[in-house]
């Protein structure tokens, strides 16, 4: 069909804008399962497509960014886009990657232990080859596994060691507040539960006699030479807790993408947030704070500097001073 510019919308726009807005829907609906995005986009007619946006919290989304399967990706925690930027941790050499901006979201990693454990510190764990059953997040791709991980290398000891103890790593679906996560605790099935959003699950835990395990100076030294951050837990994520708990951060939505990535490219997806910001569901209420999301801050942490498109687009628009 020919293109008529005097007609209303173009049906190149009409289609792509009518399966968007449809997936737009779809992802938003609880019953609706398949909840993470991949869109590539290109000019129409044309042999090949020009790019690709991926929307997963993956670290997966940061190796097809690098090499350049996807122009564009979304990370939560901000530490693993720190990591690869770097090149530690998996990272074998320092990427050319960018933030273009990120979400506010505060979070931390909680390692969470019942009290008859009688564990004081993930330390214990290791010097009394303690059989721990741990519940973690079913999602094997998910974020929080390599952070757990190397929490527990920096100590000295892996799950495949807990294994050995006589212990038990389960990975089950959900937030730890699922019956099948927090509920395995109150059954007595496990006896541990290492997550993030200890906003969700803090209290929940406190009530069942669970206590969450402070991360020490030396270790949180090696953490941070890697590229993590450090976070305290505290009333603020869960009101019951009577102590501040020293753990690693997990905050933060980083939208990022190469620094090869063209100005133009990137100066239009700054221009499409502006326009759609108030249509973007985030933790907070209201609009995306735009203000507040060009800032290195606890609940935007930016270890990454921002492409040079999009620090000049913020700073023009006055987001960014």
């Amino acid at each position: 069909m020919e293109e008529n510019p005097r007609t209303h919308a173009r049906p190149v726009t009409t289609r792509s804008r009518l399966v968007l807005e449809m997936v737009s829907e779809l992802v938003g609906l609880e019953e609706w399962k398949d909840k993470q995005v991949k869109i590539s986009l290109r000019e129409q007619g044309a042999p090949r497509w020009n790019l690709c946006f991926f929307a997963s919290d993956s670290p997966s989304g940061i190796e097809e960014v690098i090499r350049g399967d996807a122009d564009l990706g979304i990370i939560n925690p901000v530490e693993p886009l720190t990591l690869a930027y770097r090149g530690t941790g998996p990272y074998k050499t320092p990427s050319p990657l960018r933030v273009i901006t990120t979400i506010p979201s505060a979070d931390q990693l909680g390692f969470a232990v019942t009290e008859d454990t009688g564990l004081n510190s993930l330390a214990d764990v290791r010097e009394r080859r303690f059989p721990l059953r741990v519940t973690l997040r079913g999602q094997r791709a998910h974020s929080v596994h390599p952070m757990v991980e190397d929490t527990l290398a920096a100590y000295g000891y892996s799950l495949d060691d807990i294994r050995s103890w006589g212990g038990e790593v389960r990975y089950d679906p959900g937030l730890p507040d699922a019956p099948n996560r927090i509920g395995a605790v109150e059954r007595g099935e496990v006896n541990a539960i290492f997550d993030e959003a200890v906003n969700v699950w803090g209290d929940m835990a406190l009530d069942l006699k669970m206590r969450f395990l402070t991360l020490e100076e030396p270790i949180l030294k090696k953490l941070e030479a890697v590229g993590y951050r450090r976070a305290l837990i505290t009333k603020a994520a869960a009101p019951k807790i009577t102590k501040d708990v020293m753990s690693l951060d997990f905050s933060g939505w980083a939208l990022f993408t190469r620094a090869d990535v063209s100005d133009e490219v990137v100066t239009f997806i700054c221009r499409g947030l502006e326009a759609r910001k108030d249509k973007v569901p985030w933790q907070g209420t209201g609009p995306l704070p735009l203000e507040r999301m060009c800032y290195d801050s606890p609940e935007t942490p930016m270890a990454v500097p921002l492409h040079a498109a999009a620090e000049r687009f913020w700073r023009e628009r006055g987001y960014l001073r």
